[in-house]
């Protein structure tokens, strides 16, 4: 089998809403395709070798989680800028999409520095937006779909001028509440709010980051043969059917 290389940032502490399922949803559907992922936990003062991992995943946590980990993620700044540049894919979820931004304001005004792979910044707001969330994505021009998950946070993220968001928020808040947009995309990195877990309910962006995750490793991107994903197209539809009787952004 064909080996990918995971590098998982920090997984003992950002590793709330079940975000673990991503990964085994990533190795399951790999391995149906003849490739076996290699998961490597990367932790404070790890050695990122520049080209050795395809994918970067990063999970959420609360805050003091995330204050825990914010300095050592941003002493790998440096290296994981390196590996977006060389084209490795990034999945970053809820505390850990604030932290590949620029900077995370907590509610007592403490700034947690980022690594500002993503144009965007994060302020702590006094109410939660909880609650089943329906995106509109176009991740490749002229190809429309659609991500349900879940989303708990009471951090406000505001993308910089021009910056590109994952997706249209159809209902649910999005990344404040306001603007009508939810994530972040850079090229092959994504950071987004959606969690419960995201990818186990959504295959196709769990196979559009193993295209990426390849496309690194062998230099093209391939064209991954179907798999019958019956049940997770009942769990998509289950979980969209909940954000539209949730409505807009309420």
């Amino acid at each position: 089998m064909e080996r990918l290389v995971v590098g998982h940032l920090f997984p003992d502490y950002l590793n709330i809403y079940a975000d673990r399922g991503n990964i085994a949803v990533l190795s399951a559907r790999a391995a149906w395709r003849g490739y076996r992922l290699e998961v490597e936990s990367l932790g404070a003062g790890a050695e990122i070798p520049r080209g050795e991992h395809d994918l970067f995943y990063v999970g959420g946590g609360q805050d003091r989680e995330q204050a825990l980990i914010a300095p050592e993620l941003a002493a790998l700044g440096p290296a994981l800028q390196e590996a977006f540049e060389a084209g490795a894919a990034f999945l970053a979820v809820c505390g850990g999409y604030q932290l590949l931004g620029r900077f995370y304001r907590d509610q007592s005004g403490t700034e947690l520095a980022g690594i500002g792979l993503l144009p965007l910044h994060t302020v702590a707001g006094s109410r939660r937006m909880i609650g089943d969330v329906l995106l509109e994505c176009e991740l490749e021009p002229g190809s429309k779909r659609t991500l349900a998950g879940f989303e708990n946070h009471a951090g406000r993220t505001i993308l910089d001028e021009g910056a590109e968001p994952l997706g249209r928020v159809v209902a649910g808040f999005g990344n404040d509440g306001e603007s009508g947009y939810e994530g972040c995309r850079v090229g092959r990195a994504i950071g987004t709010y959606l969690h419960g877990p995201l990818l186990p309910r959504n295959p196709w962006l769990a196979d559009w980051l193993l295209a990426q995750a390849i496309a690194h490793r062998s230099g093209e991107l391939p064209t991954l043969q179907g798999l019958p994903d019956e049940l997770e197209q009942q769990a998509h539809a289950v979980s969209a059917r909940r954000a539209e009787a949730r409505g807009g952004r309420n």
